[in-house]
């Protein structure tokens, strides 16, 4: 198992936010994460990470059978963990250029690296994240991770804003630069229009700090959300399969 988490509970400004997670992902496994928002999933995304902001209060998590419930993300990323966020930061002055090459672990090789997409041409010379669009901001992340190397990816709402094509862009360059080499992806999203791209091996539902169930079917995730809500999802027996 790649990723382990048992019983994981966490506060974040004194209020209990996560309440007792489990979730296990394996080595070239795709899962997903759907909830309605302040149900916790971006809690999640930023405690695999390391996140000192919030206080884990019961659990641990493991990353190739390695306790990291206290290691720094530094320490975090460099074992392979790498989060895409949901809503980048702009930092002036910076080209993507200069934070590939002090990020990368592909030290020299940046132009090399990005040959495979066009986009990447067009991205690396500007600021990051410096008066671009919702779609450059995802694929400026997404480029990003790429170049850490990772085993695991977490991806908080990569999906978030983007029209269906270009969902459909940053998807094939998930399957091509992630997916095609066995690495481990959490796919968070709230509308999961993603999912039908990147066909998730498992996808999990939280609400309210709980993950209620897990389905290996995704389409019948998204076919039940979109009847009922996710508040019926804890009477969903299509959702259950425990």
């Amino acid at each position: 198992m790649l990723l382990e988490i048992k019983n994981l509970k966490v506060l974040g400004n004194g209020k209990e936010i996560l309440k007792g997670i489990n979730l296990n992902i394996k080595k070239g496994e795709t899962q997903a994460l759907l909830g309605p928002n302040a149900s916790g999933k971006s809690t999640l995304a930023q405690i695999i990470l390391g996140n000192p902001k919030y206080k884990i209060t019961e659990g641990r998590i493991f990353f190739n059978k390695k306790n990291i419930t206290k290691l720094s993300s530094e320490k975090r990323v460099k074992l392979g963990i790498a989060l895409a966020w949901q809503n980048p930061p702009a930092i002036k002055g910076v080209k993507l250029s200069q934070l590939l090459e002090e990020i990368s672990a592909f030290k020299g090789s940046i132009s090399t690296f990005f040959k495979f997409q066009k986009i990447g041409f067009q991205l690396i010379n500007r600021e990051v994240n410096v008066d671009l669009s919702g779609g450059e901001r995802k694929m400026s992340e997404l480029l990003q991770v790429l170049s850490l190397k990772p085993k695991l990816v977490v991806f908080d709402e990569i999906d978030s804003g983007l029209d269906f094509k270009k969902i459909k862009e940053v998807s094939e360059i998930i399957k091509k630069e992630l997916l095609a080499k066995d690495i481990s992806i959490l796919l968070i999203t709230h509308s999961g229009e993603i999912l039908k791209f990147l066909k998730p091996n498992i996808t999990n539902v939280m609400v309210a700090g709980k993950i209620i169930c897990k389905e290996k079917d995704y389409k019948k995730v998204l076919k039940t959300i979109k009847k009922y809500g996710y508040e019926k999802c804890k009477k969903c027996r299509l959702l259950s399969n425990r």
